[in-house]
C-alpha cells in the first residue's frame, strides 16, 4: 500500500510540475497582459493543488499544513489575478487586437 501511495505522490508532483511548466510558456506565449495573468494563475493554481497533493501522499504527517496552504492558494490566487487584471484594465493596458468583447467595460459605461 506504501508504495502504491508512493507512486500516486510521485505521479501527482509530475502533473503538478508540468502544470507550472505550460504556465511559464504561457507568461511567455500569450499576446497581451490579461491572457498571461489568466493562463498564469490557472496553471499555477493546479500546477500548486496537485504538488501540494503529491507531497500529501509522500509525506502524510503534513496533511493539515498542506490542506490549508492548498485552501489559502485556492482563495487568494484567483481573487488577486482578477485585481491585477481589473487594474490593468483601469490604467488602459492594450488588449490584442483578437479582443472582440470587454465585459469590463461594458458593465462600468467605459468605450471598449
Amino acid at each position: 500500500m506504501a508504495a502504491l501511495l508512493d507512486l500516486l505522490g510521485a505521479l501527482l508532483l509530475l502533473v503538478g510540475s508540468v502544470f507550472m511548466l505550460l504556465g511559464g510558456l504561457g507568461l511567455v506565449r500569450m499576446p497581451d497582459v490579461f491572457n498571461r495573468i489568466q493562463a498564469g494563475t490557472k496553471t499555477t493554481t493546479l500546477g500548486t493543488l496537485l504538488t501540494l497533493s503529491g507531497v500529501g501522499l509522500l509525506q502524510p504527517d503534513w496533511a493539515l499544513k498542506l490542506l490549508l496552504i492548498g485552501l489559502f492558494i485556492l482563495f487568494t490566487n484567483p481573487l488577486s489575478a482578477q485585481v491585477l487584471a481589473r487594474a490593468a484594465h483601469r490604467i488602459g493596458l492594450r488588449k490584442t487586437p483578437l479582443t472582440r468583447v470587454d465585459r469590463l467595460a461594458e458593465d462600468t459605461g467605459e468605450d471598449a
